[in-house]
C-alpha cells in the first residue's frame, strides 16, 4: 500500500470515528487534500504541477490577464505568479507580452500548446470529481453544493463586514513583524 493512500485512508478513519463533529472546516480542508492529490497524480502524467494547472485553468477561461490579475484570480501572491508564469513559459505553455500602448502591465497569454493542454487535463478533473462523489446521490450532490456556495456567500459577506471595519488579512510579512 502505498502512503498518500493510507494518509487519505487515515483522514476517513480520523473523521469518522475520532471526531466525527469537528469543524465542518477541517472536513472541507481533508477533503479538499484528497481531491487535490488525485488530481495530482493525473497531471504528473502529463508533467503539469498542479500549481501550473490553476494559472492554465484560469488562462483557458480568460486569456490575456495581467499577473495581478492571475494572483487575484488564483488567491496567491504576485511573487509565486511571477514564478509559475516563467515557469509556464519555459515549459512553451505561456508568453508575457505588453500590449501596444501600454508598457507597465506584462499580460499572460497562452501558447497553442498551452491551450490544447484543456483537452487533455479538464477529462482528468473531471474524473477525479467523479470519482468522489461516486456513490453519492445526485440530490445530495447537489446539496452540497447550495450548502458550499452559501457558506462562500456567508463569508464574502463577513469578509465585507470585516473590510468595513478596516480590518483584513495581514501579510505574511505584516504577520512575521507582530511575533518579533
Amino acid at each position: 500500500m502505498n502512503a498518500p493512500a493510507d494518509d487519505t485512508r487515515a483522514l476517513l478513519q480520523h473523521w469518522r470515528n475520532a471526531l466525527p463533529d469537528d469543524r465542518l472546516a477541517h472536513l472541507i480542508k481533508d477533503a479538499t487534500r484528497a481531491l487535490v492529490r488525485a488530481l495530482q497524480v493525473r497531471l504528473a502524467d502529463h508533467d503539469v504541477s498542479f500549481g501550473h494547472w490553476t494559472f492554465l485553468r484560469i488562462l483557458w477561461e480568460e486569456d490575456g490577464l495581467t499577473q495581478r490579475q492571475l494572483s487575484q484570480q488564483a488567491g496567491v501572491m504576485e511573487p509565486t505568479t511571477y514564478t509559475a508564469v516563467k515557469a509556464l513559459e519555459a515549459l512553451g505553455y505561456a508568453e508575457r507580452r505588453h500590449l501596444p500602448g501600454n508598457r507597465k502591465n506584462v499580460h499572460v497569454f497562452l501558447t497553442a500548446t498551452g491551450r490544447e493542454l484543456k483537452q487533455k487535463l479538464v477529462p482528468l478533473a473531471e474524473e477525479v470529481n467523479a470519482v468522489s462523489v461516486t456513490g453519492v446521490s445526485a440530490k445530495d450532490i447537489a446539496t452540497t453544493r447550495r450548502v458550499l456556495l452559501a457558506m462562500l456567500d456567508n463569508l464574502a459577506r463577513d469578509e465585507a463586514e470585516l473590510e468595513a471595519q478596516d480590518r483584513r488579512m495581514p501579510s505574511t510579512r505584516d504577520l512575521a513583524h507582530r511575533t518579533r
